[in-house]
């Protein structure tokens, strides 16, 4: 099949509006009509070097101002291109097959020189990432809609797309009417996504989630329920787990004069990320938070070095919170680092992490599963005993002490009688 002529001119007529609720992109093709549309909102967390053993977090959103150079319309194939900022680009590809089409992949390249989005980095390299969305079977003349959120992992980036609402291989110049819903819109949660006829100009765009609908999450209280104990893991190349990391998890945290805490539901939770020689990631995202576990080795042990937390609760705007100068759970590497009494520990002035049962080793993992393990004082009843023979025989002193003073008193009035 034949392209549409003159592709400078199509990427030319690249039209693109922000509007309230979500960036409005209108692709054209040579002869001026509409061919893509596209209406959405994505959020990046991209994990970043900024020393040999260190790493922070940037969290950003697509920003108002793009441009659509390098998108293109073909009978076929379709490409969405957003480029923003210093040498970003956001790249969604369309595939036509018979009378459906779908999104193949979504690609990510981000430049780490824009000091703007990634202060103190130490590589001058563009990155990219590349993923494949749950955007599929979707009928032709037909938007894609999504209301939920998704968020796309992988090692070092987190996106997360919003208030989606896009048509490929536009017909006749006119965005259709009908809408494919994804299927954590659709009530029933087993049932497949439904085509229906709607008026979309005055629905807010909406987005996809590649997980099970939950139902909408309750403003949490502070009195919750202790969380299921979990263990996740992330996969070597060999298909041998080389990052094990066991708990129950409560965040609390603060916005404004309001403190919520919710629970990490096991269930409800997407796992992936790396494992490296000097640093390993993991990262978790369900239907209420995402988490970003970065753990470092300097050769002889390893530690929390980072925790990036964004919480999305149903009752008030997007949380984020960040720490990267964390030394929390460390242990020797070829050992795992185990407390299970409750722990709480400080994240930032906003949040808090409390965990249960908890039990780590992102380093030297042997045959999928913990190795030995470094426990936590609290834990550690060994510290205890000399503790309690020491509170023994300064109890059984002070007695005799005590005793022998009274004795002399009792003499002193005896010699002083006679």
């Amino acid at each position: 099949m034949t392209r549409c002529a003159a592709s400078v001119l199509l990427l030319a007529f690249g039209v693109v509006f922000q509007l309230s609720h979500g960036l409005q992109v209108n692709v054209t093709n040579s002869e001026g009509k509409l061919c893509l549309y596209a209406n959405l909102m994505v959020n990046f967390s991209v994990s970043y070097e900024v020393a040999a053993d260190k790493n922070e977090t940037a969290v950003f959103q697509l920003p108002d101002e793009v441009t659509t150079v390098g998108s293109l319309c073909d009978n076929n194939s379709s490409t969405l291109q957003l480029n923003f900022g210093d040498g970003h680009f956001l790249s969604v590809e369309f595939t036509l097959s018979g009378l459906m089409y779908q999104a193949d992949s979504i690609i990510f390249s981000y430049n780490l020189k824009d000091s703007s989005l990634f202060p103190k980095s130490i590589s001058n390299e563009t990155a990219s990432v590349t993923v494949k969305p749950q955007i599929t079977d979707i009928g032709l003349d037909t938007c894609y809609s999504c209301k939920s959120k998704d968020t796309i992992l992988s090692s070092l980036v987190n996106m997360t797309l919003s208030d989606v609402l896009m048509q490929a291989f536009v017909i006749n110049g006119s965005k259709s009417d009908k809408i494919t819903s994804c299927s954590a819109d659709v009530p029933t949660t087993s049932a497949p996504p439904t085509t229906h006829s709607t008026n979309v100009t005055t629905e807010a765009p909406v987005t996809n989630t590649t997980t099970t609908a939950p139902p909408p999450t309750t403003t949490p209280t502070p009195t919750l329920p202790t969380p299921s104990t979990w263990t996740y893991s992330i996969d070597a190349e060999n298909s041998t787990a080389c990052l094990l990391v066991k708990f129950g998890l409560r965040i609390g945290f603060k916005q404004g004069e309001t403190y919520k805490e919710l629970n990490l539901e096991h269930n409800k939770t997407k796992v992936s990320g790396l494992c490296g020689v000097n640093s390993s990631h993991l990262q978790l995202a369900s239907d209420t938070m995402n988490l970003s576990f970065t753990f470092t080795n300097d050769s002889s042990k390893f530690r929390l070095h980072s925790l990036n937390v964004t919480v999305n609760p149903s009752s008030g705007g997007e949380f984020i919170q960040s720490n990267s100068n964390l030394s929390l759970w460390e242990a020797a590497i070829g050992s795992s680092y185990m407390c299970n009494k409750e722990q709480n520990y400080t994240i930032t002035n906003q949040l808090s992490l409390y965990t249960f049962n908890l039990q780590v080793q992102p380093f030297g993992v042997v045959k999928g599963d913990f190795s030995t393990a470094h426990e936590c004082s609290l834990d550690d009843t060994s510290v205890l005993i000399p503790i309690i023979v020491g509170a023994a025989l300064a109890g059984l002193i002070l007695i005799v002490v005590i005793a022998y003073v009274i004795g002399r008193r009792k003499t002193y009035v005896g010699y002083q009688t006679l």
